[in-house]
């Protein structure tokens, strides 16, 4: 059902916690499932010098969590904003169909950290949303996006 990557990730997850001096921060959550991500990261010169999550969920959205924190470590900003579900998935080897809204939550979990940076840092268009005050994405309904 899983591959051996998604059980690595899920039973050795990477840099899970909080960061203590994060200047980006972003949640988001599934109401179907329960899922919810927070992404911590630390954002120096437009780099992600540091990221760490924390995840209520499944084994998958564990997984999906530490893979795509991995992924965007060390990653310019742009860089992780072009991080896409696929992408995570297939550096996890895969995910079975019914766990594919748990990347899609890594992913914009990502987005909304992002935008959170952008918006503590004079951006905009990046003021938060008029429903939650925060992002863009912690309102919708990310299964509806499982398709990315």
């Amino acid at each position: 059902m899983y591959s051996e990557k998604v059980m690595d990730h899920f039973a050795n997850p990477r840099n899970v916690g909080e960061l203590e001096n994060a200047n980006a921060v972003g949640q988001v959550g599934n109401a179907k499932c329960g899922d919810i991500m927070k992404i911590y990261m630390d954002i120096e010169d437009d780099t992600i010098k540091d990221v760490r999550f924390k995840t209520f969920g499944c084994g998958a959205a564990i997984a999906t969590s530490s893979m795509a924190t991995e992924m965007v470590k060390g990653k310019s900003v742009d860089e992780a904003l072009s991080l896409t579900n696929k992408a995570v998935m297939e550096a996890l080897d895969g995910l079975p169909p019914e766990k594919i809204h748990c990347s899609v939550l890594a992913e914009e979990a990502i987005k909304a950290a992002i935008d959170n940076y952008r918006s503590r840092n004079g951006d905009s268009e990046h003021s938060g949303c008029s429903e939650c005050g925060v992002c863009c994405y912690k309102c919708n309904d990310v299964g509806a996006n499982e398709d990315k």
